[in-house]
């Protein structure tokens, strides 16, 4: 599938097709930038400690007037290179919902109009370094490409090109204790070694060097090895420090990309949706990551219903909890989680998106707890994994072992896994679909965004040059204008305000009455199978998205009505009064 539209296909740097680099990633962006200046907004919201920009692409015509937005980021972790992709999809979406009337069947004409009306941000690579340190080699890399921890005298792996061939995956080496067996018959595929098995046994151990090493013991490999900081473990929610949360970063937001995107977000509180892409799983994971279902507000719950209702229809995706489906230890949360903090702390309909659906190509069954895919694979699932790539993956997963006399250990052979292509992010071929899907769906989440709009104006004659004027204030849109219901009370989630402004001739009977609360609104959305749509019972809530403001207004003339709040932004409406302009 080509771009959303013909204007943008010019224009397109092949994000469809392959993984960028940071400087094509660039290009596209400024080349967005650079023929759609009206509509595309790009800055820099910092700079990687490498001195990489964190681009950020705001979309919509005024990008600095406040109105609902929602926020995409992607590529957190280092390898998960899938996600600019599809970030770079949805941004090209928008920009073509702004060029002119879509097709219908693509995305029909009310979400069309609804998602004209919101601003997105798209922070299409949150990791840069580690981007391209993947892309450079295929090194394992979680988050970013640094290690400043003080504590750098223990003995530890660091990952490196050992050989020479532009690669560094994986060593083996023959050991009688070792953990890991090659199958009898796929030639190169590395098994979990079991009691029947009659060897030869090996280690696996990273392509790389150990610093420290005393000649004799070899460290274990750790997740994180020589980039400690794992971003999706350094933001402002439920933060805890090593060793109870690995990757935590030495305080939250202690990494420029971490902190970057924090502040961007606290000044921006008109946010109310907030997608993060990852690789892989395909799979959507949403809050809470803390506690089961039934402690969750139930309403929140609903709106999470219609968004898995959408990513199973479009992206042929499921949704899971985070708490229920998706801890790495049953009952131990996630500290940290970007995610988590836009949900809980910045009032965002936020979920992960674990992109491509590996799992669904090799017909897996699913396990009761949607995490145990990446576990708990037997052996005739690795064959089968093997002999997808073969087919289907012009063999980009399973490279050759080849002899190397390493400097430290000695004898190994080098190779193995390379997951950039067909394991952590699918093959070039099938991005321009999963591209497509997710950049349709996620229009439809935006334009549940509360739309506030004066929806009637009135005036009464009372007796000479005084009029009563009224003005209905309504919330047309999904969502209410607080967000989420978790974040409601939160001292930013500000409730609508409305000013009356007497200008030429005209004055209020009661000056203290120019500045008044409307309050927040509840938008029409109820999610899915909200108690309100049970077949027994459907009825609908009163006055719950409308309320009717009274003034009286000496003279004739013109007054100016605002309306609004940062949450929301402000509208705007003069109206004549008493026979005024």
């Amino acid at each position: 599938m080509t771009a959303a539209h013909p204007q943008l296909e010019p224009l397109a740097q092949g994000f469809r097709e392959r993984y960028l680099r940071f400087d094509e990633l660039t290009a596209q962006l400024k080349a967005w930038a650079d023929a759609f200046p009206d509509v595309v907004h790009l800055e820099s919201i910092g700079q990687s400690r490498e001195g990489r920009e964190l681009w950020l692409l705001t979309l919509g015509p005024e990008p600095t007037r406040t109105r609902p937005a929602v926020w995409v980021d992607a590529n957190i972790h280092a390898g998960e290179l899938a996600g600019s992709s599809v970030a770079l999809a949805i941004a090209e979406e928008v920009i073509a919902l702004h060029l002119d009337a879509p097709d219908p069947a693509r995305i029909p004409g009310p979400v069309h109009r609804a998602a004209r009306e919101v601003l997105f941000h798209v922070l299409p690579r949150m990791s840069p370094d580690g981007a391209e340190a993947v892309l450079d080699t295929g090194r394992y890399v979680r988050s970013v490409p640094r290690d400043e921890r003080f504590e750098r005298a223990h003995p530890r792996w660091v990952g490196e090109d050992v050989d020479g061939d532009g690669l560094a995956l994986l060593m083996r080496q023959p050991d009688s204790t070792g953990e890991f067996v090659e199958h009898p018959e796929v030639p190169g595929l590395m098994l979990p070694r079991t009691i029947e098995d009659e060897g030869p046994f090996y280690k696996l151990y990273p392509e790389g060097r150990i610093e420290h090493f005393d000649g004799h013991h070899v460290p274990d490999p750790d997740f994180l090895s020589d980039n400690a900081p794992d971003l999706n473990r350094n933001f402002p929610w439920s933060w805890v420090g090593e060793p109870r949360q690995k990757g935590a970063g030495s305080h939250p937001g202690s990494e420029p990309e971490s902190r970057a995107v924090i502040a961007r977000a606290a000044r921006t509180p008109n946010l109310f949706a907030w997608l993060s892409l990852h690789t892989f799983g395909g799979v959507m994971i949403r809050p809470p990551g803390d506690r089961p279902d039934d402690e969750m507000n139930p309403r929140d719950l609903a709106l999470y219903r219609q968004v898995e209702e959408w990513a199973a229809r479009f992206c042929d995706y499921p949704m899971v909890s985070g708490f229920e489906e998706f801890l790495y230890e049953p009952g131990h949360p996630v500290h940290g989680s970007l995610t988590e903090w836009a949900y809980d702390e910045r009032g965002c309909l936020a979920w992960v998106t674990e992109l491509w659906d590996l799992f669904q190509q090799l017909e897996l069954e699913r396990p009761e707890r949607f995490i145990d895919y990446y576990f708990r694979l037997t052996r005739e699932d690795l064959v089968r994994l093997a002999e997808w790539d073969a087919k289907e993956n012009a063999g980009r997963i399973f490279r050759p072992w080849k002899r190397h006399r390493h400097p430290q250990i000695g004898e190994v052979e080098v190779g193995g896994i390379d997951p950039r292509v067909g394991l952590t992010n699918p093959p070039y071929e099938a991005l321009p679909e999963l591209c497509d899907r997710h950049a349709r769906f996620f229009v439809r989440v935006a334009a549940m965004c509360p739309h506030v709009v004066v929806s009637r104006v009135a005036q009464t004659p009372l007796r000479e040059e005084l009029t009563l004027l009224e003005a209905t204030v309504e919330n047309q849109g999904y969502l209410p204008t607080h967000g989420v219901h978790a974040s409601a009370d939160r001292p930013w989630n500000e409730p609508l305000w409305a000013d009356l402004i007497c200008e030429d001739g005209t004055s209020l009977e009661e000056p203290g009455q120019a500045h008044r609360l409307v309050g927040h609104l509840d938008g029409w959305g109820r999610g899915r199978f909200d108690f309100g749509h049970a077949i027994f019972f459907q009825r609908s809530k009163g006055s719950v998205s409308r309320r009717t403001l009274r003034w009286m207004v000496h003279g004739r003339g013109t007054v100016k009505l605002e309306v609004g709040s940062c949450r929301t932004g402000w509208i705007e409406r003069r109206i004549g009064v008493g026979g005024g302009e």
